[in-house]
């Protein structure tokens, strides 16, 4: 049952406290990075492989996806996440939406502390992407297969994958890459019990 404002006047309503909450955690994280001069992100924004010794290494392997390296680096991500979040977490739920935005952390996290033993990784760009790939099962029923969600695959994944092989343009195209599987897996996981 939806709430009628009887009222008359116009409100702002805060609809979606996960994706939000997310935002408003990225936005606070570049700008005390831009107050410390790039020293928040080296300390808690971004994850590089440290000593597992250190606490710290734990908490970056989260962390990371709050920290970006300025403002045209968080807009775009922000842009995706605040106009397929809001949808998705009316779905699925705020608890749902915090679940995969902490297991996409997490598996990027540790994807590049193990592999990628000589790059720095930041930014919630793996997120955008299990959202774009989530997104893909809006009206998806058991036992088939979306054309959106194949379509969203072969472009979105597909470009990352190009783009690792061929070009090298400093974008961490495996967290891109990772995010879409786990929105993907996500996606086939929630919609089958719908």
């Amino acid at each position: 049952m939806s709430k009628v404002n009887r009222s008359g006047m116009w409100k702002i309503t805060f609809n979606s406290p996960a994706v939000l909450g997310f935002g408003a955690i990225c936005i606070f994280a570049l700008i005390l990075n831009i107050m410390t001069a790039g020293y928040a992100n080296s300390l808690i924004f971004s994850t590089y492989h440290s000593s597992l010794t250190d606490p710290m290494t734990y908490v970056r392997f989260i962390t990371h996806v709050f920290g970006h390296s300025g403002w045209d680096h968080l807009i775009p991500n922000m842009s995706y996440i605040l106009l397929l979040g809001p949808l998705l977490e009316e779905k699925y739920g705020s608890r749902s939406i915090m679940y995969i935005i902490l297991v996409t952390a997490l598996s990027t996290g540790i994807v590049n502390y193990v592999i990628f033993r000589e790059s720095e990784l930041l930014g919630a760009s793996g997120v955008c992407f299990a959202f774009i790939l989530l997104s893909s099962f809006t009206s998806f029923y058991d036992r088939e297969i979306p054309l959106t969600f194949i379509l969203v695959a072969v472009i979105f994944l597909g470009q990352q994958i190009y783009e690792g092989l061929f070009l090298s343009d400093n974008i961490a195209n495996f967290a891109h890459i990772i995010g879409g599987i786990i929105g993907a897996f996500f996606g086939f996981a929630y919609n089958r019990r719908y």
